[in-house]
């Protein structure tokens, strides 16, 4: 399967399209806050998580709940998030918007 880049882009985005687009995006944006922009620092999460998804995690402006999701999320314990660790949320999100958790 051979994948696009950006600069590949068709003129029409399909709703699915411009919905990964805009995740990435806002990953990019938080991300590049206070460093890296290829990964979101404890601070820039909790920031997004407010920002962004107010209605999809309780408590989000409490430290501990943005800390017990992080940890739940960063595989590598180095205290940032890279984007495939991000996208692990996001699915989780999904999931349970969806009705598909058990």
């Amino acid at each position: 399967m051979e994948w696009k880049s950006d600069r590949d882009k068709v003129s029409t985005q399909t709703i699915m399209e411009a919905a990964i687009c805009t995740l990435v995006t806002e990953f990019k944006t938080y991300a590049g806050k206070d460093g890296s922009s290829s990964t979101l620092s404890k601070e820039e999460f909790q920031n997004l998580v407010i920002s962004q998804l107010p209605n999809y995690v309780k408590n989000a402006s409490d430290p501990r709940t943005i800390e017990q999701l992080m940890a739940s999320l960063d595989e590598n314990n180095d205290g940032e998030l890279t984007f495939s660790e991000f996208w692990q949320l996001i699915g989780k999100l999904a999931s349970k918007q969806g009705g598909f958790t058990q």
